[in-house]
């Protein structure tokens, strides 16, 4: 028998598995824009509802005004600084950029929001195995898309295939260690702190949908098919937590 914090590794593999999936595609298939954005409203569409219909909940049931404002404003100065720390990284890249050179401060950006991932999913899973199977799901379908920016992004650099294959499996590694922390981290938590930690994860994944996955699906002129793609993934997985 597996005990919990087994059982949530297990199921952390399935991220593992998409963004790879997502780099392969990405690497021998040349996907139109507009697939692209579907997938990233989807994806969003996904989180959001996992946030509102899962996490929230526990937030105010646990009802604690104090931990949710520092957990919540601790969230958004967080992930507002890394927001600016990838900026700076991609900006260093693009300005010493050669054609054929492996662009570090990149993957170090995309690293540390696959890292925040992996912390998020363990938080998570301190509330319950529901939650945590449900964002699991959400952020692989997340990390699916982040695996097809990736390995895009890589190929306009001319990195070779192999050597693109194994930085995702790096990212995918990165993951599981960062889940793997925050089990360990958050295991046997107090109300209090539990509190703080929801908050925190609350605002991180509102980041998440908001600045990134939205603000990358905008990027081109939208259907109202990629609109709907955003619906269509917060219907389903609020259907699903009504029958998990």
């Amino acid at each position: 028998m597996f005990n919990a914090i087994e059982h949530s590794l297990l199921l952390g593999i399935i991220p593992f598995l998409t963004i790879l999936v997502g780099g392969l595609i990405a690497i021998f298939f040349k996907l139109a824009k507009a697939i692209q954005s579907t997938i990233l409203h989807f994806a969003a569409g996904v989180v959001f509802s996992v946030v509102a219909v899962e996490l929230l909940p526990d937030v105010v049931r646990i009802h604690r005004p104090f931990q949710i404002i520092l957990g919540f404003l601790a969230g958004v100065i967080i992930m507002l600084s890394l927001k600016f720390f990838i900026a700076k990284l991609e900006e260093k890249n693009d300005q010493s950029r050669k054609v054929k050179s492996f662009p570090v401060t990149l993957f170090i950006g995309i690293a540390i929001d696959v890292l925040i991932d992996g912390l998020l999913v363990g938080i998570a899973f301190s509330v319950g195995n529901k939650e945590g199977f449900l964002l699991t799901l959400a952020i692989g379908i997340e990390l699916f898309s982040l695996g097809l920016a990736t390995a895009t992004s890589f190929r306009e650099k001319a990195i070779s295939k192999p050597k693109t294959i194994l930085y995702i499996g790096l990212l995918g590694l990165i993951f599981l260690l960062s889940l793997a922390l925050g089990l360990t981290l958050l295991h046997n938590i107090t109300d209090a702190l539990l509190e703080f930690i929801l908050s925190f994860g609350l605002s991180a994944l509102l980041f998440l949908v908001v600045e990134e996955l939205l603000t990358e699906a905008h990027e081109v002129k939208e259907s109202p098919w990629q609109t709907s793609a955003f619906f269509a993934g917060f219907l389903l997985f609020l259907i699903m937590g009504m029958y998990l």
